[in-house]
């Protein structure tokens, strides 16, 4: 993960736990807009799942324009 901070700026956003224990990482960068998510299995290794452009932090949940 040090690739994604040195790389990308990216820094660990939320973190939570999917099925069978997996751990499900969210790194951004608030300064370019750059995310990557990851899943890391118990005991087991770590994968990219997705990444992608134009992060924005919010605390709503916005469908079509409008806060839910």
């Amino acid at each position: 993960m040090d690739n994604l901070s040195t790389k990308y700026g990216e820094t660990r956003q939320p973190v939570g736990l999917g099925d069978d224990n997996a751990l499900v990482e969210i790194f951004a960068s608030n300064a370019t807009g750059s995310w990557t998510i990851t899943v890391t299995k118990a005991g087991g290794p770590t994968c990219l799942v997705a990444s992608g452009r134009a992060f924005e932090k919010t605390d709503r949940l916005s469908v079509t324009g409008k806060s839910i």
